[in-house]
């Protein structure tokens, strides 16, 4: 359906009017203008200069301010934000936070995991057997986040590289997310785009609770199959089993402990003289003096008989013992002797940042890092390196895993803090294990007045037993909004979680993107490009067979979600997908199954979805090692999955 827009009679309008007989047939200038909008939304996404959630309200802003063409009022505009796709998401975060707040993720993972001893193949089963299944109904990214340390334990206990269970774990989250309606937030867009466009396309409509878990099963069983036989086996062992952070990182060489002895010139000097009398950078990680650490080591002034912990290079450490009265220890090459050098109750810990951390972009001396948390970056594992050197001006990037010494008060702080996912649990969790069986309870509601069909079960009940108030039932029947929501407001009843941790539950750049992205999908379909697309590949696979058009939708939904966001790439593609399945005399509503199922599931590279991030730095990854695991999964399940909804659903 296009839209007729009138155009002012100023300037701008005619300027635009004589472009339009130089368009193709079939494209008005409102097609360009939305079609140009597309273009900057896709270069913002693959380029990030703008966070995505910044990307996605400039969309939305953009579509109102170009109303003429767009035919996108301010009412469309934020229109996501009220969107049912929107807020369930909302809910669900919340309700997977509560989830997490009781620990039950992590007793059933270790709990499963505890079979595993030092077997791959039963480490891996363990993996894939625990995060698949609890990605079906809590949404799939705080699954990976809290399994993570885990996972990690289990390789490092069993002596395996992490390397080996860290894909396998993301990946097996993927595929159990499309078990069900709420595994993931793709899902549930494309069920509210489906539904959007049912009047258009009439084969259209929103997604059921198990609407694909028969083809989602199947898709997850073959994926799970290839990551235990195939796919570990294509991954290198980037990093090696270790507990031992020292060694495993490789930093004995730039650790080592200084004593300042009497008549140095360093005393009454504050630490940065280190730096001036070595020639090179040396950085102080903690003083201590007559037994106890300093508070603050950049404020104090050095006095004789204080021992520092520093960080710097071999060159520089022989500079300052040359030309100063200090001695050095250069005996730091384990954990254990690097927590000998200070008299405080502190630990080592990986911390993910993940892409909405407020790190991206910084640097640790810009964002003010160790004055902000009390703890200091010993070391950086970035694209498969490691960064010993230089930290303080080094730009963080998402997927970057940083090493930090802190203080065991603190490492609470950093566990609970959405910028940051912890590798290691180094101290145990303030879970609320006693509220597990209200989190049951209200998920099985939550669920269960959604997936369960009401209405036949009271008709058959009523029917067998001649009782026509079984018939009442039929009013159980509630929309998976109502019982999310209903669900929140049960956790925080049942004291589950608390008002404050509400906030702190939701990913709110996931909802901005969400926000942003539908009133584009609205664009997309109003002027008619998602038609005009549509009607571009029907023709350009007139001679092609329905089943291979239906898989090359698959495939370039899949390349179109590596460089953009997976919620980004359903809200394009979906109503394209529907126009090219009507143009060729298709079900639309296989089509976008195909397009959900390759947006869901993003194999080929870290950024395509956030689960691959999150272990991208834990594991030591290249891209080359998601596009060797990841390429012949994705062509084996775009496969799959076609055969799959070819005989589920038909063509």
């Amino acid at each position: 359906m296009k839209r007729s827009v009138q155009l002012p009679s100023v300037g701008l309008t005619d300027s635009l009017t004589l472009l339009q007989p130089s368009a193709p047939a079939g494209v008005t200038v409102d097609m360009v203008v939305v079609g140009l909008v597309v273009l900057g939304a896709v270069v913002l996404f693959v380029t990030e200069w703008l966070p995505v959630d910044v990307t996605a309200i400039a969309i939305m802003v953009t579509l109102v301010v170009l109303q003429p063409w767009t035919g996108i009022s301010p009412t469309e505009g934020i229109s996501g934000f009220s969107s049912p796709a929107t807020i369930t998401v909302l809910a669900m975060l919340i309700l997977s936070a509560g989830i997490g707040r009781t620990g039950l993720v992590q007793i059933l993972g270790r709990r499963i995991a505890a079979f595993a001893g030092e077997s791959l193949d039963r480490q891996l089963l363990a993996t894939v057997g625990v995060a698949g299944p609890v990605s079906a109904f809590v949404n799939n990214t705080p699954v990976v986040a809290v399994l993570v340390p885990v996972v990690t334990e289990v390789a490092n206990e069993g002596h395996t590289s992490p390397s080996k269970l860290l894909i396998p774990l993301s990946y097996a989250s993927q595929l159990g997310g499309m078990l069900t309606l709420i595994g993931t937030s793709t899902n549930l867009l494309a069920s509210a785009t489906a539904a959007s466009l049912a009047g258009e396309y009439p084969g259209l409509r929103a997604f059921g609770f198990f609407e694909f878990t028969a083809l989602g099963a199947v898709v997850f069983l073959v994926g799970s199959a290839y990551l235990l036989t195939v796919g570990h086996r294509l991954l290198p062992e980037r990093v090696p089993p270790a507990d031992d952070y020292v060694e495993s990182y490789g930093i004995a060489e730039y650790l080592a402990a200084i004593d300042v002895k009497a008549g140095s010139t360093l005393v009454g000097n504050s630490p940065s003289a280190l730096s001036e009398r070595a020639g090179g950078t040396v950085d102080v990680l903690r003083i201590v003096r007559d037994g106890v650490p300093v508070a603050d080591p950049s404020a104090e002034r050095l006095d004789a008989g204080d021992t520092l912990l520093v960080r710097t290079g071999d060159e520089a450490l022989r500079t300052l013992s040359a030309v100063d009265a200090v001695a050095v220890d250069r005996s730091i090459d384990t954990d254990a002797a690097l927590k000998s050098t200070a008299a405080d109750d502190w630990t080592l810990v990986e911390m993910v940042v993940p892409a909405s951390s407020f790190l991206v972009g910084e640097t640790l001396q810009s964002s003010s890092f160790r004055r902000r948390y009390d703890a200091t970056v010993l070391a950086l594992r970035t694209r498969g390196d490691v960064v010993r050197e230089r930290l303080r001006d080094l730009t963080v990037q998402a997927g970057d895993t940083l090493l930090v010494r802190a203080p065991s008060r603190t490492l609470d702080r950093l566990g609970r803090s959405r910028e940051f996912v912890l590798v290691g649990e180094t101290t145990p969790a303030e879970y609320r294990t006693d509220k597990i069986p209200h989190v049951i309870g209200i998920m099985a509601s939550v669920v269960g007045l959604v997936a369960i069909p009401w209405a036949a079960l009271g008709a058959g009940l009523a029917a067998l037993t001649g009782l026509e108030w079984f018939t009442l039932l039929a009013g159980l029947q509630q929309d998976i909004l109502v019982t999310a929501l209903a669900g929140v407001v049960a956790m925080v009843v049942a004291d589950v979680l608390d008002a404050a941790e509400l906030y702190d539950a939701v990913d709110w750049d996931v909802i901005f993107l969400l926000a942003g992205v539908i009133p584009l999908g609205i664009a997309l379909e109003g002027t008619g490009v998602a038609a005009l697309l549509g009607e571009v590949v029907a023709a350009a696979a007139a001679q092609l067979p329905v089943v291979v058009v239906l898989w090359l939708f698959y495939v370039v939904t899949g390349l179109v979600t590596e460089v953009i966001s997976n919620n980004a790439s359903v809200v394009l593609m979906v109503p394209v997908a529907a126009a090219a399945a009507t143009a060729i005399g298709a079900n639309p509503f296989s089509f976008v199954l195909a397009v959900t199922f390759a947006a869901s599931t993003a194999f080929l590279g870290p950024i395509g979805y956030q689960t691959n991030l999150f272990v991208y730095g834990p594991g030591g990854y290249t891209f080359v090692d998601y596009l060797r695991v990841g390429a012949p999964l994705q062509l084996l399940l775009s496969t799959v999955t076609v055969l799959g909804i070819t005989a589920f659903r038909g063509i």
